[in-house]
Order: structure tokens, then sequence, then C-alpha cells
């Protein structure tokens, strides 16, 4: 009687840790790097199959790769994209039917879309 009382918690305990693997799944991550335009934005994520459809801002846009996707925008567009002083770009990824959705908020770099403060002068003074 133990012995089925351990192994159907222990089918239990597995069953449950392979529904809850998609919430571990990799997060997207954002990073500025160069490219032919100057600087873009690589996100990078992870998608259930090669044919899900990425969107980023509710945006659909085109990922290069199979399951690790990867998509460069150049910064004019996540300026346009996103709204002024914006901390984050929201990333989902869904299946061809779009009935499964995850949605996620990706993190962009410190102060990539703050505004430039041109300085008539600076005043520093040692104490």
């Amino acid at each position: 009687m133990v012995t089925i009382f351990r192994r159907a918690t222990a089918g239990f305990a597995l069953a449950a840790s392979l529904l809850a693997a998609p919430a571990l799944a990799h997060p997207a991550t954002a990073q500025l790097v160069g490219c032919d335009t100057g600087s873009c934005l690589l996100v990078r994520g992870h998608r259930a199959t090669a044919d899900a459809v990425v969107r980023i801002n509710d945006r659909v846009v085109e990922a290069e790769g199979g399951r690790s996707w990867r998509v460069r925008l150049p910064m004019d567009t996540v300026k346009d994209w996103s709204g002024p002083f914006a901390r984050t770009l929201r990333v989902s990824v869904s299946g061809p039917s779009a009935t499964a959705a995850r949605a996620e908020a990706v993190r962009l770099p410190v102060g990539l879309l703050g505004h430039d403060v041109e300085l008539a002068y600076l005043v520093v003074r040692a104490r």
C-alpha cells in the first residue's frame, strides 16, 4: 500500500513539473547591438514551434531562427513603437492559430529611450 502511494505521489510530482515547464522557459532578452543603420535592438527568445508568430508591442515581426528566434529592430522603429522613457517591450509568442499566446515584458537596456539633454554649462565645485 505504501509503495502504491509513493508511486502515485511521484507520478503526480512528475506531471506537475512537466506542466510547470513552460512557465520556467527562457525569458526573452533585449540588447543594443550595431547594425547597418547605426544601432539596433536585438531581441531574442524561445518559442514552442518554429512557425509560431512573434509580436513586439502588438506588431507582428519576422523572426529569424527556428525555436530560438531573434529580431533586429532599428532604434528608430523601437522609438516609434514605444512611448518616451519606456523601460520594457511587450513580446508575445503565439501559435499559428493564435489561440495560445505567451506574453512577457522584456526589459530594455537602461536609459535606452531617454532623451539627450544638452547642457549649456556644468558647474563642479570641490568641497
